[in-house]
């Protein structure tokens, strides 16, 4: 299940855009659900017009260079649909890249480790801050409940992290 696939059709179902207001809406407004970069968006792009999900005009405006504008098929409705069954229908798999230095902690002085322990949590404090403080999206039920997803695992990594924070100093090396 390739959720990028998911995404692009998902905004091209909504209207036919070029390259770069696609790329400009992510960065600006998914930021926080996806991290896509631009040459992936046209990779993937590229791959969903050869599968014939989307088409692709080009468009010559004024004196600047032809653009790529891309709409959705009823082929890659019909596809978009299908991932939107699949991607609620699948549990997802978490791994989070700050647990490969957890396995490794012991090789650092318990204060050491503390004290990166604590900048992560800072930084867990504030992305947790930054969600609570973004305004509902209103109109549309789905956004609202991604990035309110990504709120409740931010807290959970929050909480889980005071309590290890909190049970380190006294010997627990067991921070479950």
């Amino acid at each position: 299940m390739d959720e990028r696939e998911l995404l692009l059709l998902g905004m091209l179902k909504a209207q036919s855009q070029h390259g770069y207001q696609i790329n400009e809406f992510i960065e600006r407004n998914l930021s926080q659900v996806t991290d896509m970069k631009k040459a992936t968006a046209y990779a993937v792009l590229d791959r969903l017009g050869r599968d014939g999900y989307v088409s692709v005009e080009s468009d010559k405006v004024g004196n600047r260079p032809p653009r790529k504008v891309y709409s959705i098929t009823s082929a890659g409705e019909a596809r978009f649909l299908e991932l939107v069954r699949a991607n609620l229908m699948t549990a997802d798999r978490i791994k989070f890249a700050g647990d490969i230095g957890l396995m490794f902690l012991d090789e650092l002085p318990l204060s050491e480790v503390l004290e990166c322990l604590k900048q992560r949590l800072e930084e867990l404090r504030q992305r947790v801050s930054l969600y609570e403080q973004a305004p509902p999206h209103g109109h549309v039920l789905g956004v609202d409940l991604a990035l309110n997803h990504v709120l409740h695992l931010l807290r959970a990594d929050r909480d889980w992290l005071e309590h290890t924070i909190e049970t380190l100093p006294r010997g627990d090396r067991s921070a479950s």
